[in-house]
């Protein structure tokens, strides 16, 4: 079967982070969620998966190869000028040959079931299905408005808390019959969100929403939503198949008289100097540093990134191979090398 990863987006609501690392490659549990994304597409049988790049597009292939690791073949559909979602999707309909297929945010993390959302799908002869998650606080989602059968008749996008027609949610997971790409111009930038969905619902088009009602989501794209992804990984509130989700490496040296509080994931390599505290849920990522005496609480560390000596870090994200000063005191911000790789 086949599906499709979106992943050409910069990823601007992460900056500083995302500068240098592209948004396929932002680490959950010290994997980037590209990774989780492929091995959820696979373990419901989509073996071709075709992904299209454009920042830092050679980072993304090197990361991911041709997916013979995975046990899928990979294809990469390189945007010199992005196209928008519904853009890069047309620009690969000889790729889906005529059949039903997914797509899946780079950014997604999921558990939404895809073969419930496909049989769902085709009873209804649809042609387009949006995979639904309920919230309790839609503020920040698109909102989708569905009839007692599951066919779309509205949506809302971040309505105000207490207009909301909806509780269930837009996850940008999507399943396609081949009929929709009469309903996207090639070699346009065309939108599914502003055009393509708007354009099928006051048609009247076979156009549905798929409640998986219980299934774990999260957009990662955002910084609260990528803490509140990484805490439910490390606290265990999601699991991911496959996955680590807390502990230590075997690889890590821990210095003497560490404290470690509450869930906590340390990858391979890292160096924990003596008398540091760490307080759950928080994240020490690959070959990270951390300095005699400093203070980790509910924070994120990139692969490579050096923590001085007596640093305190609360809330607090820190891009890949970033130095933290000694003694520098640090609050509920991001923090990365901003000098954009080209």
């Amino acid at each position: 079967m086949k599906a499709m990863i979106l992943a050409g987006g910069l990823s601007t609501r992460l900056y500083p982070l995302t500068k240098q690392v592209p948004k396929p490659l932002v680490p959950v549990a010290g994997v980037p969620n590209a990774e989780h994304v492929v091995n959820y597409l696979k373990s419901f049988g989509f073996d071709e998966i075709a992904i299209n790049v454009h920042y830092l597009a050679d980072a993304i292939v090197a990361a991911l190869g041709d997916g013979s690791r995975f046990g899928v073949r990979l294809e990469y559909s390189y945007e010199p000028e992005l196209l928008g979602s519904a853009g890069a999707v047309k620009k690969l309909e000889s790729f889906f040959a005529g059949e039903t297929f997914v797509v899946v945010g780079c950014d997604d993390l999921t558990d939404l079931p895809l073969d419930n959302l496909l049989t769902f799908h085709r009873q209804r002869g649809a042609i387009a299905t949006i995979g639904l998650v309920k919230c309790e606080e839609v503020d920040q989602y698109g909102v989708v408005v569905l009839d007692d059968r599951g066919k779309i008749v509205g949506f809302q996008e971040k309505p105000a808390k207490g207009t909301e027609r909806s509780k269930l949610a837009n996850t940008g997971i999507y399943a396609f019959s081949p009929e929709i790409f009469a309903h996207i111009p090639a070699r346009t930038f065309y939108d599914f969100g502003k055009q393509v969905f708007p354009g099928l619902q006051s048609a009247g088009e076979r156009f549905y929403g798929y409640d998986a009602r219980g299934a774990y989501w999260s957009d990662i794209g955002t910084p609260a939503e990528y803490r509140r992804a990484s805490s439910d990984v490390v606290r265990g509130t999601f699991a991911i198949p496959g996955t680590r989700g807390n502990g230590i490496d075997a690889s890590a040296a821990i210095g003497e008289r560490v404290s470690i509080e509450g869930p906590v994931w340390i990858g391979p390599r890292a160096s924990i100097g003596d008398g540091v505290t760490i307080v759950g849920p928080s994240v020490v990522g690959s070959d990270v540093t951390v300095g005699p005496g400093a203070r980790l609480e509910r924070t994120i560390l990139w692969e490579g990134a050096n923590v001085g000596a007596r640093a305190e870090l609360s809330c607090t994200v820190v891009g890949k191979e970033y130095r933290v000063e000694d003694g520098a005191v640090l609050q509920d911000v991001l923090v990365a090398n901003e000098e954009v790789l080209t």
